[in-house]
């Protein structure tokens, strides 16, 4: 008989355990409890779409669309997309659900993402991001709001040292075409110096060139002319706005007068919390103010700004977090296998994680529950009149870490247990 051989996984994909796993938990566990501090509701969505959802959203010409996106044909005929960013799928459900109702509507929601692009360090072409939105608010105050979640989030995980929260201003719509004009201008006047790519740019996407990462084009972009001398006055008192905003909450922030957003539905601010800890993925958070994006779905005219950030660059930024506490019960013998198992019923109903192994006599059970890192270990043994005895064994070597484990056992089993034991045997 041929032997049947094992599927590899696909590339660009991971399977997490262990202290990976516990990484990326973690990071969708502090948000989770972050975002309700600030009133954003969870959301839940697709995971596919109308392929136009996306292709109006990020626009035809650009590479997610044209090159990256996981596009197929179901069997009605219908083309679907694998959803690649949250935000289009956000903003398609607030026009087709009824959440106009809603604005401000403050949501957030994560999970996984998919884009066929080159796997690299924190990067994977099924990814995980979390995302914050607010629908409906034209104020500069959601701008603010949104950027000091993002900032309590990194301080809450742990890794704010060492990461910039960078902000620029794209404007209001007067304000945007008057610099893309000139932009072009100024581009067109060193054609020559340009890279292939950023010609290409030129018709398409003139402002992506401003933040190319080709040397050949950077002495070009870096003379181009900043925004600033083309900002509206109502533009400038949003930034201002926004700014102030920011450090009366007591978020740092850097400008960046180079950090744009290519699309036409992009307004005023634009933002990045970025860190040189992750190599050339410097970016844990991006986001920006895209008033006109819900009108391009053919919603009504509707101002929204939002952010992302990849779990996986969080996760790998952050200290691996402290293991639960998980107490694993051995029974010393098989007369107290159902002892042992009313003792586990009882832990978790008082909130203790409690294992017990299938298999193996309690000295291979106690090896088990040392390599899966168990707080400690409760051995039930028989007695003479069978009610059974309870020996702790610590695996913790911390004093205090030993004494928390002690008394929730004790809390857990109520008074008058008899509990023997301590240390590490």
């Amino acid at each position: 008989m041929a032997k049947i051989e094992t599927p590899r996984p696909i590339r660009g994909t991971q399977s997490m355990l262990g202290e990976e796993q516990e990484r990326f938990a973690h990071v969708v566990a502090t948000f989770d409890r972050v975002r309700r501090l600030y009133g954003f509701q969870r959301v839940e969505l697709p995971v596919f779409e109308s392929t136009a959802v996306f292709a109006r959203s990020l626009g035809e010409s650009t590479d997610v669309v044209s090159k990256e996106m996981y596009t197929f044909e179901d069997r009605g005929g219908d083309s679907l997309t694998l959803r690649p960013e949250f935000t289009a799928g956000i903003c398609r459900a607030y026009i087709t659900e009824g959440w106009q109702q809603f604005a401000p509507l403050k949501v957030a929601t994560h999970g996984p993402l998919f884009r066929y692009e080159r796997p690299q360090k924190g990067r994977f072409r099924q990814f995980h991001q979390l995302d914050a939105e607010i629908i409906g608010a034209s104020e500069p105050g959601a701008d603010v709001e949104l950027l000091v979640l993002a900032d309590q989030l990194l301080k809450e995980l742990g890794v704010s040292e060492g990461v910039t929260l960078t902000l620029n201003t794209l404007g209001d719509a007067a304000s945007r075409d008057a610099w893309r004009a000139a932009l072009i201008a100024h581009f067109e006047a060193h054609r020559d110096q340009l890279s292939e790519e950023s010609l290409d740019r030129l018709s398409r996407n003139p402002l992506r060139i401003l933040d190319s990462k080709d040397p050949r084009d950077r002495p070009v972009a870096d003379s181009a002319p900043d925004i600033d001398a083309y900002l509206t006055d109502e533009a400038r008192g949003f930034f201002e706005k926004v700014t102030d905003g920011l450090n009366a909450a007591g978020v740092a922030w850097e400008r960046n007068a180079r950090l744009v957003r290519g699309l036409d539905y992009y307004r005023h601010t634009a933002f990045e919390f970025i860190t040189d800890r992750l190599g050339a993925q410097g970016t844990v958070v991006g986001g920006g103010r895209y008033d006109g994006l819900i009108e391009n779905l053919g919603g009504p005219v509707t101002p929204a700004v939002g952010w992302a950030a990849g779990i996986e660059r969080l996760a790998m930024l952050i200290d691996a977090p402290r293991a639960d506490m998980i107490i694993s019960v051995v029974p010393d013998n098989l007369e107290v296998e159902d002892e042992a198992q009313r003792i586990a019923a009882q832990l978790r109903a008082s909130g203790i994680s409690a294992d017990v192994a299938f298999r193996g006599n309690a000295k291979k059970r106690v090896e088990l529950a040392k390599k899966r890192k168990h707080r400690g270990v409760l051995i039930v043994r028989a007695t003479s009149d069978q009610t059974g005895k309870l020996y702790l064994q610590h695996l913790d070597e911390n004093q205090s870490d030993r004494d928390e484990v002690r008394t929730a056992v004790l809390l857990a089993l109520g008074p008058g247990t008899n509990l023997s034991g301590g240390g590490p045997r």
